[in-house]
């Protein structure tokens, strides 16, 4: 006796009853993939969102170092003095890159990689959106009792004029967007007099997901190109004087790598006047207003005015108001009576009451005479105050109403001709000394606007001529920021839609009622969510109650547009 066993199928608990056939002692193997193998892997694994995710953390983790060590675009002078500080380190640090780090070779090429695994991801993400969206819903199911919402009625009209207002119940828009159909919906003949639709909507969700990815794309972009093509500036005008948009007239001056200088506007900003207004009880600053005169080429010039958070736009760039302050306009001389420095010197503000620090370098002096440093700070409304230790200097109010200048006195080498760019706001001391009195007490000039007075050991004089205000100006050109601007709308929208737009298929079934002198169409119906949708049953119950209304004796309602494979997806 025999036992029919079907092909494929054995028994793991059965002894076998025949010796094993003999199996083959060569080695499995696998072909080779080749290169072009190797090349497809690769590209798979590039456009996969795992790698994707890893290259958008790479770029994060590779935008560190630019916070951590100074960047050459923005600041090249404390480049240049960290690499004289770290005479072991700083060299290395420049060859990988570390001081441009955002055009650096490797940070550009996990930019590259993210771009290309963006798009090769969306690609064909996109065919198969676009198909589906162009696609027909699916066919009504023979049993609606499996799926989560169900409902069942009865309607007056026939089948046909039933599955046709449902048809029009279903693609009616949104009360504020009426005229976009909520779902698409396709109506069958299932024969036997009876008729089915099915409906879908929430390929919005896709369309949401891609929009967000494409807008990734355009971000990526935007800001790589606004990387190439920027510029900014800063500047300090003072009162009565002039800026010319030129790169020599920039205190600080950083510029993209496709950016060429000679493109500026070359416009001009005279600082007329500055305005500023403070609370008299508590000192707080109320209001700042830098009145200007803006001159573009071949036009004539136009008063303007320029105040925190309101820029000026001139050239292409926007002006903004970053800070102000007094600059002492001084003369000092020499010990053979020649000028040696003569103009305004900005002091930058330390307090609410402007009590501002500032250095005064005199290198040009004539003959063998050592270089002149003056240390000190400009009190806008002075009050003097005798203590134990001899008089002391403070302001009491941001205006100047009695201003004083409270200096130090310094000789030697500024150190200027060394190579090493230095900050015009601070002195160095390392081949400077400072001048004593008799008591060994540091020598203190205090001067107001007006007054000359001598330099201590036959030095020279200082003369304070005047005191007008400065402001510190900030330039920036950014081509690409509306565009970032409307990709990060974009991309926000997308991930919105992507989030909480509802997947849903919907399908009806009309069948003629049976017996009775006042025959009705039978519906049942069903609906499906992907995910939870506490919305579907409730959905599902407005449609049949909407169809519920309709008779034979009503028109139907007209479906817009075809009802096949169209809608919102």
């Amino acid at each position: 006796m025999t036992t029919h066993r079907p092909e494929g199928l054995s028994d793991v608990f059965a002894e076998p009853t025949e010796a094993p056939a003999p199996t083959s002692t060569v080695p499995a193997s696998l072909p080779a993939l080749g290169f072009v193998g190797w090349l497809r892997w690769a590209w798979r694994q590039l456009t996969s969102m795992r790698v994707a995710l890893l290259l958008l953390m790479l770029l994060a983790v590779a935008a560190v170092p630019g916070t951590v060590w100074p960047q050459r675009a923005q600041d090249a002078a404390r480049v240049a003095t960290y690499i004289a500080e770290h005479p072991t380190a700083g060299p290395w640090l420049d060859r990988l890159g570390f001081f441009d780090v955002y055009s650096s070779v490797w940070f550009s090429a996990i930019y590259i990689l993210l771009f290309v695994s963006l798009v090769g991801c969306i690609l064909p993400r996109t065919k198969v959106h676009l198909a589906g969206v162009r696609g027909r819903p699916p066919r009504a199911p023979r049993r609606f009792a499996r799926f989560p919402a169900q409902g069942s009625g009865s309607v007056e009209a026939s089948p046909e004029r039933a599955a046709q207002d449902a048809v029009g119940v279903l693609r009616a828009g949104w009360r504020w967007l009426p005229f976009v159909p909520t779902y698409r919906v396709d109506a069958r003949d299932e024969g036997g007099g009876t008729w089915s639709v099915s409906a879908e909507r929430g390929y919005l969700r896709e369309t949401g997901n891609l929009l967000f990815h494409l807008a990734l794309v355009g971000l990526l972009i935007s800001v790589a190109t606004g990387q190439m093509l920027h510029y900014r500036g800063q500047a300090i005008v003072v009162q009565g004087r002039g800026f010319a948009n030129a790169q020599v007239d920039y205190d600080t001056f950083e510029q993209g790598t496709a950016f060429s200088p000679e493109s500026l506007v070359p416009f001009t900003l005279r600082l007329d006047e500055f305005e500023s207004r403070f609370d008299p009880v508590t000192l707080q600053s109320r209001d700042f207003t830098a009145h200007v005169t803006l001159t573009n080429p071949g036009e004539d010039p136009v008063a303007e005015t320029i105040k925190v958070n309101h820029p000026l736009t001139a050239g292409g760039a926007k002006v903004y108001l970053q800070g102000n302050g007094y600059a002492p306009e001084l003369t000092v001389r020499d010990a053979s009576g020649q000028v040696a420095f003569s103009g305004p010197t900005p002091f930058l503000p330390q307090d609410e009451v402007y009590t501002s620090r500032g250095v005064v370098k005199v290198p040009d002096v004539s003959g063998d005479q050592e270089q002149i440093g003056l240390v000190g700070y400009l009190l806008p409304t002075v009050d003097v105050r005798e203590t134990a230790f001899g008089p002391a200097y403070a302001s009491v109010h941001p205006q100047p109403d009695d201003p004083a200048l409270v200096l130090a006195v310094w000789r030697g080498n500024l150190g200027l001709d060394t190579g090493v760019p230095q900050n015009v706001y601070e002195l160095d001391e390392s081949r400077m000394t400072q001048l004593m009195d008799a008591d060994d007490s540091p020598v203190t000039l205090v001067v107001r606007p007006g007054e000359t007075v001598d330099l201590p050991d036959g030095m020279g004089t200082l003369t304070f001529d005047g005191l007008p205000r400065y402001v510190a100006l900030d330039l920036r050109h950014d081509p690409a920021l509306p565009f970032v601007l409307v990709f990060a709308l974009l991309a926000f929208a997308g991930l919105a839609t992507s989030l909480f737009a509802p997947r849903r298929r919907l399908w009806l079934r009309f069948a003629p009622g049976t017996g009775g002198q006042d025959p009705r169409t039978v519906v049942t119906a069903a609906g499906l969510a992907r995910g939870d949708d506490v919305g579907l049953q409730p959905e599902l119950d407005r449609v049949l109650a909407q169809l519920a209304t309709r008779t034979d004796d009503r028109p139907p309602v007209a479906p817009r547009g075809p009802t096949s494979g169209e809608g919102t997806p």
